[in-house]
């Protein structure tokens, strides 16, 4: 014969016990998550502190070799033209067969050239693939 156990543990004080112990729980978890939270915070604010000083000291230095390429895009350019116009009689560099094109304007003075002028011993392809990305900017 089975013999019928008598139960005298009162569930509503487990209940109530893991009641708290849950509330407990959530609230020592979510103090952590938010501290981990507020760590990683501070981590992100000194990276981006960090790149933004990085950009700002490689600005200038980006800008100078851009500059750079630039007038040595120009020489090659007035080079090119000088191989071209070789045979042409009469023909400067720089003027329109000896005439100065621009003439009030003192001869150490850079007259920057017009998108296609800077262009003109290139590809069209590659011209056409510049003006887009210009045209997006």
């Amino acid at each position: 014969m089975v013999q019928k156990m008598d139960q005298n543990f009162p569930l509503h004080e487990l209940h109530y016990a893991l009641r708290w112990q849950m509330i407990a729980g959530y609230a020592g978890i979510s103090t952590v998550g938010l501290f981990l939270y507020w760590l990683n915070v501070k981590e992100n604010h000194r990276n981006e502190i960090e790149m933004r000083s990085a950009r700002n000291v490689i600005y200038p230095l980006l800008l100078a070799e851009r500059d750079r390429e630039y007038l040595k895009q120009l020489r090659r350019n007035r080079d090119e033209e000088a191989e071209l116009m070789k045979n042409v009689e009469g023909w400067e560099v720089g003027t329109w067969y000896g005439e100065p094109v621009f003439k009030t304007i003192p001869k150490d003075k850079l007259v920057e050239p017009t998108f296609q002028e800077f262009y003109v011993h290139t590809d069209y392809k590659h011209m056409a693939q510049r003006a887009d990305g210009k045209l997006m900017n």
